[in-house]
C-alpha cells in the first residue's frame, strides 16, 4: 500500500464541456490499475475526494468526476438543491462523461488501460451500475445504494459486481434490489447484492453523523477492495 497520494485537479475533454476532475495516485512511480469514484448528489465535495485518496492508498490511480461540470461545478450542502442538480443530469449525458473519463484513463501515464472499475454513493452508485451496463472496459463494479437500472441495461452488465444497499434505506425500494438479486441470478452474471440490517441510505458517508454507520461502512469497503483487488490487480 502506499504512503502517499499525488492529488491534482484534471480537465478531461467531454462531449459537450471540458469535465473537471479530481485525481489521486500513489506517489511511487509505476503504473496502478485505475478506479473511477462517482460522486453523491452534492457534487463532488471533499468526501468524495477523500474516498479517491483512501484507494490512492490502496494502490490505484482514483478519479473522482464531477458530474456537475456540465451545471457550472456546484457543490451544495442543501438538499433541496441538490435534488435539483441531479435531476438537471440527463442519464444519458452522466453516462456520456463517464465514457469520456473512461477513454481518457485508457490513455493515461501511469494507468492500467485494460484494468479499470468503478464505484460511486447514492446518485453516484447508479451511475456505477449503468455505467457497466455501457462500457466493456469496466472490469468491476462496486454500486452503493444506486437505482437499479431496467431489466433489459442489466442484461448487458459486463463485469462483476458487488452492490451494497441498507434495509433502511428510504430511497431505493427492497424490491428493486430484489430484482437485482433475481437478474444476477437467472442470467449467470457474476454479482452479488450485500444487505446491511438496520443501515439507511447513505450509511458510508462519514461527513453525516445521523447516517453514518461505521461497522457497515468498514465491512463495505473491505468488501469493495477484495473485488477490486481480485478483478483489477491481477
Amino acid at each position: 500500500m502506499a504512503d502517499q497520494n499525488v492529488t491534482s485537479m484534471l480537465e478531461v475533454s467531454g462531449p459537450k464541456c471540458a469535465i473537471r476532475v479530481f485525481e489521486a495516485r500513489p506517489a511511487a512511480a509505476g503504473t496502478y490499475p485505475a478506479v473511477i469514484v462517482i460522486q453523491e448528489w452534492w457534487g463532488l465535495n471533499d468526501h468524495i475526494k477523500e474516498v479517491a485518496s483512501r484507494f490512492a492508498r490502496e494502490g490505484y490511480v482514483a478519479v473522482a468526476p464531477d458530474l456537475y461540470s456540465r451545471q457550472g461545478n456546484k457543490v451544495t450542502a442543501n438538499p433541496d438543491e441538490a435534488g435539483q442538480l441531479m435531476m438537471g443530469l440527463d442519464k444519458k449525458d452522466g453516462v456520456a462523461d463517464l465514457l469520456a473519463v473512461v477513454a481518457h484513463l485508457k490513455g493515461a501515464a501511469g494507468v492500467n488501460g485494460d484494468r479499470i472499475g468503478v464505484t460511486g454513493f447514492c446518485m453516484g452508485g447508479s451511475y456505477a451500475l449503468l455505467l457497466p451496463c455501457n462500457s466493456a472496459d469496466i472490469r468491476a463494479a462496486a454500486p452503493f445504494y444506486g437505482e437499479i437500472p431496467s431489466n433489459d441495461t442489466l442484461s448487458k452488465l459486463a463485469c462483476p459486481i458487488r452492490y451494497f444497499y441498507g434495509d433502511e434505506d428510504g430511497w431505493i425500494q427492497m424490491s428493486d434490489v430484489e430484482r437485482l438479486q433475481n437478474v444476477l441470478r437467472d442470467s449467470g452474471k457474476a454479482g452479488e447484492v450485500v444487505i446491511y440490517k438496520g443501515a439507511p441510505h447513505a450509511f458510508f458517508n462519514d461527513t453525516r453523523k445521523e447516517v453514518y454507520r461505521p461497522e457497515q461502512a468498514k465491512d463495505a469497503w473491505k468488501r469493495t477492495l477484495s473485488l477490486f483487488a481480485r478483478e483489477l490487480k491481477r
